[in-house]
């Protein structure tokens, strides 16, 4: 469930801060250098004022260095009484990057796309025939078995709630995800996130229902049935709805798939952690009361 910033959206947010700096620099010194040229953005470097027939001279700008196949060249520009020239040399030439993504990578991740699209249809296939049988069948019907097909709906709901997810974000090739924003990519991504946090909140509530039994009789383990119906369901629900406003009014960015560095993602992030370490505690519980 992790979501992390790419290199290039890295790029694209430097340039953005780099482009901000500039322009504020600029209004502090008044773009005031008659009749030489004034402080300008480029989008990529910033020129400092120069006296007409002046040359300067700038590294390329440090943020291209993770995409460059050679050293750092030097880019010039000359001051002229119409203003600043074209840089020379050009910037393909002086800061040559790798735009293409090698075929060894682009085999990779087709392979992984290939693998966890059959792995997540299989699974989806598999759960769905084990569902329709304990339903149909009236002797399998029963609190646990109940809790054991809604356990089998999260893992359903989570891999459809990937696939649609993949088939937004990824449904043109050209698309910008470090700017690309709409409604449904948004959507896509909550359900993607709440489906896997009721997949881990469902795996806590077989572990809390078998305590139960263990501990008491059967029909006091009948009564916390609902209960913990209510939990599987209503705890992510209520995370996931928090962290939908957190994001909605503090951090309104993209696709809401960028979490690196984002405190709101704990929202989602923690009570997943806590739920296993609970699993894990009650795992060691179910151990002890069995060889007892």
């Amino acid at each position: 469930v992790a979501g992390n910033v790419h290199p290039e959206c890295d790029f694209m947010t430097e340039l953005k801060k780099k482009e901000v700096e500039c322009l504020e620099d600029s209004e502090e010194h008044g773009n005031t250098t008659p009749p030489g040229c004034k402080r300008t953005w480029d989008k990529l470097l910033c020129w400092p004022e120069a006296d007409a027939g002046e040359t300067l001279a700038l590294l390329c700008p440090n943020i291209l260095f993770h995409f460059m196949k050679e050293p750092a060249g030097i880019v010039k520009r000359n001051c002229t009484k119409k203003g600043w020239s074209d840089p020379f040399p050009p910037y393909h030439i002086a800061c040559p990057v790798e735009d293409e993504i090698p075929l060894e990578e682009q085999s990779y991740f087709s392979t992984i796309k290939i693998i966890y699209t059959v792995g997540y249809s299989v699974s989806i296939t598999s759960l769905i025939i084990a569902v329709t049988v304990l339903i149909a069948f009236r002797r399998l019907r029963c609190p646990r078995n109940y809790i054991h097909v809604q356990l089998f709906f999260t893992f359903i709901l989570k891999a459809i709630a990937i696939f649609i997810k993949d088939a937004v974000l990824f449904q043109e090739e050209g698309i910008d995800h470090c700017s690309f924003s709409t409604t449904e990519c948004k959507i896509s991504v909550v359900f993607c996130h709440y489906f896997t946090m009721t997949n881990f909140m469902w795996l806590l509530v077989e572990a809390l229902y078998l305590n139960c039994l263990l501990l008491s009789s059967l029909s006091h383990g009948r009564r916390y049935f609902w209960w913990l119906v209510l939990f599987g369901w209503g705890f992510p629900t209520l995370f996931t709805l928090i962290w939908i406003l957190a994001k909605f009014y503090f951090e309104d960015t993209a696709c809401w798939d960028i979490n690196q560095g984002s405190p709101y993602w704990w929202l989602i992030k923690g009570p997943i952690i806590i739920s296993v370490g609970v699993n894990f505690v009650l795992f060691i519980n179910i151990i002890r009361i069995l060889l007892k």
